[in-house]
């Protein structure tokens, strides 16, 4: 698995607001940690719901920005935009990967 590659696809997928193949990068059963927004969301839907509420309700556009890769995991800052208070803003994501999908994430605001 090309980890750089996979992230570049997983930003692109989610650009394009395609909830369907955007839930093809997570493990069935992948959690999403966000505690900027105070949960997490579990397997496919769960992800499906924050997907649905953050990024297409705020027609969010996310820019890499610095991606540090390990084996198996990897560390991403990106920028956002879109019809949020801030207009732009930076975030994270701490990635673990198994089977050439995303197993955990952590998402946060910077």
């Amino acid at each position: 698995m090309n980890i750089e590659t996979f992230i570049k696809d997983w930003i692109a997928v989610g650009n394009t607001y395609d909830t369907e193949k955007y839930l093809e990068f997570y493990h069935e059963k992948a959690v999403l940690d966000d505690p900027s927004v105070g949960r997490k969301f579990i397997g496919h839907s769960g992800i499906k719901d924050y997907f649905v509420s953050y990024f297409i309700g705020y027609q969010t556009q996310t820019e890499l920005r610095k991606l540090d890769i390990k084996e198996n995991s990897a560390y991403l800052e990106v920028e956002f935009t879109g019809d949020f208070p801030e207009g732009r803003i930076g975030g994270s994501f701490d990635f673990i990967f198994k089977n050439d999908k995303i197993e955990f994430v952590k998402a946060d605001l910077i």
